[in-house]
C-alpha cells in the first residue's frame, strides 16, 4: 500500500497530478534517491533549511547535484547574512527529520521557499514527500504555486 500522509492528502485535495514513491526509510541523499529511482540526480531535489539574521527560517530547493550558496541566497532575498543550522537545529525548526524536510510539509508554517532557478527548464522534478522514505514527483509549476515560492539563482555544482 502506498504511504499516504499530510502531503500526499493535500496534493489529492488540490488535485494536483503527482507520483508517490516508496523508498527505504533511512535517510538518502539525492544522488542515492536519483539511483533507486532510476532518475537524473539533477530532477532530485532537496530542501535545505537556512536561517536568516531576524525572521523564520528559508527553504532553499535545489538540484541534488548542487549545493545551496550561500551568499547568492543571501542577495537573492535581500538579506545581510543567512546561514546553514546544523542538521538537528533544521529538524527542531521545521518538525521535521533530516531527510524528510519538504517544503510541501510545511505550508502555510511561515518558511519563505525558494527554489533553484534551474527548476524552471523542468516540467516536473522530485521532492521528499514531508517523511523519510517518500519521495514526490510533480509538476514545478505545482509545486511554485503550492509553497508560493519564487525561483532564484541560489545554488552551484557540487565539486567533488
Amino acid at each position: 500500500m502506498a504511504i499516504t500522509n499530510n502531503v500526499t492528502r493535500l496534493l489529492d485535495a488540490r488535485k494536483v497530478r503527482y507520483r508517490a514513491h516508496e523508498l527505504p526509510p533511512e535517510k538518502l541523499g539525492a544522488e542515492e534517491t536519483a539511483r533507486l529511482l532510476g532518475v537524473d540526480p539533477a530532477l532530485v531535489y532537496k530542501t535545505i533549511v537556512v536561517t536568516r539574521e531576524r525572521g523564520k527560517p528559508i527553504l532553499a530547493v535545489i538540484p541534488g547535484p548542487h549545493r545551496v550558496d550561500l551568499k547568492l541566497l543571501a542577495a537573492a532575498l535581500g538579506e545581510k547574512k543567512v546561514s546553514l543550522p546544523t542538521e538537528r537545529e533544521a529538524e527542531q525548526l521545521t518538525g521535521l527529520q533530516a531527510g524528510g524536510i519538504s517544503p510541501l510539509a510545511l505550508l502555510n508554517k511561515g518558511f519563505q521557499v525558494v527554489i533553484a532557478s534551474e527548476a524552471a527548464d523542468r516540467p516536473e522534478v522530485h521532492v521528499s514527500g514531508g517523511q523519510r522514505g517518500l519521495n514526490i514527483c510533480l509538476p514545478v509549476k505545482d509545486l511554485l504555486e503550492l509553497t508560493r515560492a519564487r525561483l532564484a539563482v541560489i545554488s552551484i555544482p557540487e565539486t567533488s
